[in-house]
């Protein structure tokens, strides 16, 4: 077996190859340092961007239709992007705080929060174009990179694993890569990483066809929103990125560079687009009171707002994963069950309802549809609640 120590020393060593030295940023054009290659970009960003997606509420699945639209006005930023060679992929999240995030690579999501929120198909145009910068940009890399110690880091874990069993290795690999993508989720871009962004993502947009006045009057909605202290927002976007007077002004000024012919705003379509979205707003609304009840373990109203929500919109598992977790938290595992299904019925992708079902099964000590469910939800996002009833349930003979 290979020693911690040599295993470090070769993982040292393998992260200083990975030193391209000094290259220059493709969008800025600036000389830098590069540690990270580009294909080793697009390897974190495919390593963690379904990992990221379930941390993050999962896919938006009852609107295909939206999602194929924002990948469409994505697709079309990209290819006008400084690196459009990178596999860029754009997802809708069924999660309502207003977040959008760009993992190394191009791997890019926005959630149905912020699209509820937008007026025009330039406002989406001047998001996902903000965000395809810090792709482009290698915001993301550089971070990684500012710390230096990523990529030895990362042999550190795998060394401290390599004394364990081989079961045991496997399930902590697991708990290291969702840990990992929390950290990129979690990164905040400093200022002029946020200002590149809006310039360069500008750039994109109107080279894409998308009037610049859109960016300007986007920022100055979050500039407003910030103001009002919105727990959403802050929860969410302003979070990562931060809005600002300055922010704004200067993309009003850099906007008024550009000839104003010729340059679409998309209000009508983009309506168009989200009317369903729109139409199921009240659901979402009673799904969210639901939530902030359950918190406070008022069981009744939080019931009440999921019953309302799923007669609404019948169509959406989280209604029935909120009814389940009501009746999962009144110690009632065979209610839970059923409408954690029911949620499962609607939604196969989304590991929270087969870790919640998996729990409720255990209570029922129907172990083998337990252990069923807690190795399905590990293979969506390994977690250490699945893993530690997965222990628990091994040593039941």
């Amino acid at each position: 077996m290979i020693s911690a120590s040599k295993l470090i020393r070769s993982m040292i060593f393998g992260a200083s190859a990975l030193l391209i030295g000094c290259a220059q940023n493709p969008v800025t054009k600036q000389s830098e340092l590069h540690l990270v290659s580009q294909n080793k970009e697009v390897a974190i960003g495919n390593e963690h961007y379904p990992l990221a997606q379930q941390m993050s509420g999962g896919k938006y699945v009852i609107d295909p239709e939206l999602t194929t639209y924002v990948q469409s006005v994505g697709q079309r930023l990209a290819k006008v992007s400084e690196r459009n060679s990178l596999p860029f992929e754009f997802v809708v999240l069924n999660d309502s705080t207003p977040n959008a995030w760009a993992l190394p690579g191009g791997k890019i999501s926005i959630n149905r929060g912020l699209l509820i929120h937008l007026q025009s198909e330039a406002e989406l145009a001047a998001v996902l174009g903000h965000e395809i910068t810090h792709a482009t940009a290698r915001h993301g890399a550089k971070s990684m990179e500012r710390q230096m110690a990523w990529a030895a880091g990362l042999g550190l874990v795998q060394a401290i694993l390599i004394t364990k069993s081989d079961n045991e290795t496997a399930q902590s690999i697991g708990m290291a890569g969702a840990a990992a993508t929390i950290g990129l989720l979690s990164q905040k871009y400093g200022r002029d990483a946020e200002r590149e962004a809006d310039h360069y993502g500008i750039d994109t947009m109107v080279k894409a066809g998308y009037d610049p006045k859109a960016a300007v009057q986007l920022q100055e909605t979050f500039v407003r929103l910030m103001d009002n202290k919105n727990s959403s927002w802050l929860e969410g976007l302003f979070s990562s990125h931060p809005p600002s007077q300055e922010r704004a002004k200067a993309n009003a000024v850099y906007a008024q560079t550009f000839p104003q012919t010729n340059l679409t705003m998309g209000k009508e379509v983009y309506q168009k687009k989200i009317a369903l979205l729109k139409k199921r707003q009240p659901a979402y609304d009673a799904y969210d009171e639901g939530r902030k009840k359950l918190d406070k373990k008022d069981y009744s109203s939080a019931l009440s707002f999921a019953e309302k929500a799923i007669k609404t919109e019948p169509k959406e598992a989280l209604f029935y994963a909120l009814k389940a977790d009501v009746y999962a938290a009144e110690n009632n595992p065979t209610e839970a069950v059923k409408w954690y299904t029911q949620a499962i019925n609607r939604d196969s992708s989304y590991f929270y309802y087969y870790l919640q079902r998996g729990l409720s099964y255990e209570k029922l000590k129907q172990h083998d549809q337990s252990k069923q469910d807690l190795k399905q939800s590990q293979k969506l996002l390994p977690t250490e609640v699945a893993q530690n009833a997965l222990n628990r349930l091994t040593r039941i003979k």
